[in-house]
C-alpha cells in the first residue's frame, strides 16, 4: 500500500511542479529580471567587474526551472504519500481526498508560510554573501520549529478531541501552534540586508509570486493525490474508515 502511495504522490508532485513552473515564470520571473538588472547597475556604479554567468537567464528560466520544480515536486510528493499514509485513519473518518486536503493545508502553513513570515524570500541583489551561512541556519531553524510544532499540535488535538470534541480540540491546537511560532519567531534574530534604495514593488511582487508558487504546487499536490488515493478506498481506506467509525462508536 505504501508503495502504490508513493509513486500516486511523486506524480502528483510533478503535475505540481509544472503548474508551479509555469506560475513562477509569469509572476516571478519579470521581478527576478529587474533585480538582476539593480545588482548589475550597481556593481557598475561601484567599479565592480560584472560577474561571469555559468548558466544563462535564458537557460535558468526556461530548463533550468522547470527541472528544479519537477524534481523539487517529485520529492515533495513522495514525502506528502508517506505523512498521508501515517495521517490517514488518525484524523477522523474522513475520505482520503479530505485528509490529503488538510495535510496539504498544514504543510504549507508549517513548511512555506510560518518560516516565510519570519525570513521571507529574496531576489537576487538582496543579502551579504558573508551572512549566507546565517541566514540559511535561522531559516532552517524556524523551519524546524514550525514543523516540530504542528506536528506537536496535530497530536494534542488527537488527544483532547476524545474529551472535548473536534471543535474544541482543533481551535486548543491551533492557539498552541501560534503561540509556539510566535515564541520561536521573538526568539530567533531578525534579518534585513533589503538595500535603502531597492524598488519596494520589485520586493513585494517577488515574495508574492514565490509564496503563490508555493501555493500552487502545495494545493496542486494536496487535491491531485487526494483524487489519485481516493482510487484506492475500495481496496483499503473504506475498510479503515469504517473500523474507525465503529471504534469511536464503542467508545462513546
Amino acid at each position: 500500500m505504501v508503495g502504490q502511495l508513493l509513486w500516486r504522490g511523486m506524480l502528483a508532485g510533478i503535475i505540481a511542479g509544472l503548474f508551479a513552473t509555469s506560475f513562477a515564470f509569469l509572476a516571478g520571473e519579470p521581478s527576478v529580471d529587474r533585480a538582476i538588472a539593480f545588482e548589475s547597475a550597481a556593481a557598475r556604479a561601484a567599479g565592480e567587474p560584472e560577474e561571469p554567468q555559468i548558466v544563462s537567464r535564458a537557460v535558468q528560466r526556461s530548463a533550468g526551472l522547470v527541472t528544479a520544480a519537477v524534481v523539487y515536486g517529485a520529492g515533495l510528493g513522495g514525502l506528502f504519500a508517506l505523512a498521508f499514509a501515517f495521517a490517514n485513519g488518525r484524523v477522523g473518518a474522513l475520505e482520503p481526498r479530505a485528509v490529503a486536503a488538510l495535510l496539504a493545508a498544514a504543510g504549507f502553513i508549517a513548511v512555506v508560510l510560518i518560516p516565510a513570515l519570519k525570513y521571507p524570500p529574496n531576489p537576487p541583489a538582496i543579502g551579504r554573501p558573508e551572512t549566507i551561512g546565517m541566514r540559511t541556519a535561522l531559516f532552517f531553524s524556524m523551519l524546524f520549529f514550525s514543523v516540530l510544532a504542528m506536528i506537536l499540535a496535530s497530536l494534542l488535538r488527537g488527544r483532547l478531541a476524545r474529551r472535548f470534541g473536534g471543535w474544541n480540540a482543533g481551535l486548543v491546537s491551533a492557539g498552541a501552534f501560534l503561540t509556539a511560532v510566535a515564541v520561536a519567531a521573538l526568539v530567533l534574530p531578525s534579518i534585513n540586508e533589503v538595500p535603502d534604495n531597492f524598488p519596494a514593488d520589485v520586493l513585494w511582487r517577488f515574495r508574492l509570486a514565490a509564496l503563490g508558487a508555493q501555493a500552487v504546487l502545495w494545493s496542486i499536490i494536496g487535491l491531485g493525490f487526494g483524487v489519485l488515493a481516493q482510487s484506492l478506498e475500495g481496496v483499503d481506506f473504506g475498510r479503515a474508515s469504517r473500523a474507525l467509525q465503529a471504534t469511536n462508536a464503542s467508545a462513546r
